[in-house]
């Protein structure tokens, strides 16, 4: 099969080189290259691409190193800014998977391949005669979160070699193969902002804007922020306030104002009710679908996340009309942030359907 492979200079997109290396595949390397020319983003580029035709040379196979940097920085980062603008809680890694590696990408260059294979920890999986987006057996390095909004025409392109291994059995494997990369640090952070801070890179593009932090409770002012934009509902880290744990609760866009909360058991950063706008399914919607069973009354049992976490939780799905989605949850779920995604799965959280954008309940 003739497979063109995404590589990053990590040991996971290696590993799955040397793993499809060895069954005989027909292997092209492509590094995609995001760096702007000025230097925005302080990319790691050049030390990757050095890794990357290290991995090259080592199995005498052609690597190409293709740019969007233009098409990242006008796609994703454009809808970060946007979004963090309107209060919202944004996900570039998300939309980076979506847009850029699956979809410019494959408009390019790998739909002149059988398959396009990534080093993610994810499954694809054909039952039903269909395929489906599986969970990988490690939980904490499982990335079908960061894939939930690709297409089905993308899902039925992609290959994940790693899908059924984990991250000690990636390093293990890398360390057998003698792969240069094997003891390299696993990156950080958003996908391809590079070394720079999320936080120092918000600052860059939109500023600051001193505002007042209040205790929700009792209307007190607390201190400062600059700006609520680096805030997002359910933070505790970085709010700069004594006596904690603080936690965001609550943002007034027009006024610049972050509510906060004191205390781990304060039950204004919790809800059990989660609102969706612009539902995508990624083979189906099980609303829609024989293969998923009902409840009286029309929902569907799930199991969910609302971020990257191995942690799961259960609830029941309502479709409520057009495409506006409710989970109820069977917990309480911490953090409940507008403009983030809800991951759905299936109950035995095998499977994953597809992703909401959490919204603002209806008043």
């Amino acid at each position: 099969m003739k497979i063109a492979v995404l590589i990053s200079g990590g040991v996971d997109s290696a590993v799955a080189v040397d793993r499809l290396y060895k069954q005989g595949h027909d292997l092209h390397l492509f590094y995609i290259r995001i760096s702007m020319d000025n230097g925005e983003g302080e990319c790691t580029a050049e030390e990757d691409i050095e890794m990357c035709t290290l991995i090259a040379k080592k199995y005498g196979l052609p690597l190409k190193v293709v740019s969007l940097h233009e098409e990242y920085w006008d796609y994703v980062m454009e809808y970060t800014l946007r979004a963090v603008k309107e209060g919202l809680t944004p996900h570039p890694d998300m939309m980076c998977n979506k847009i850029i590696k699956f979809g410019f990408f494959e408009d390019r260059w790998g739909h002149e391949f059988d398959k396009t294979a990534t080093g993610h920890y994810a499954k694809v999986l054909e039952k039903n005669g269909k395929f489906w987006l599986a969970t990988a057996p490690d939980a904490v390095k499982d990335q079908t979160d960061f894939l939930a909004q690709i297409s089905y025409d993308q899902l039925s392109h992609i290959l994940f070699p790693l899908g059924d291994m984990t991250k000690d059995e990636v390093r293990a494997a890398a360390k057998e193969a003698h792969l240069p990369n094997a003891a390299r640090k696993d990156s950080q952070g958003i996908c391809f902002l590079g070394k720079i801070d999320y936080s120092d890179f918000l600052e860059r593009k939109l500023g600051t804007k001193k505002g007042p932090v209040i205790e929700i409770e009792t209307g007190r002012k607390i201190g400062e922020h600059k700006g609520y934009w680096f805030y997002t509902i359910g933070q505790r880290k970085g709010l700069g306030l004594g006596g904690g744990p603080w936690f965001v609760v609550r943002k007034n866009i027009r006024d610049n104002v972050v509510y906060v909360s004191h205390g781990y058991d304060t039950k204004l950063q919790y809800g059990k009710e989660i609102y969706m706008d612009e539902m995508h399914w990624i083979t189906v919607n099980p609303f829609n679908s024989d293969l998923f069973e009902k409840n009286e009354d029309g929902s569907i049992c799930i199991s969910f996340k609302t971020r990257h976490t191995p942690e799961f939780f259960d609830g029941i799905l309502f479709h409520t009309g057009d495409h506006r989605y409710l989970i109820r949850s069977e917990r309480e779920v911490q953090g409940i942030a507008p403009g983030q995604y809800s991951i759905i799965y299936t109950p035995d959280r095998k499977i994953c359907l597809g992703s909401g954008m959490i919204a603002k309940p209806l008043k």
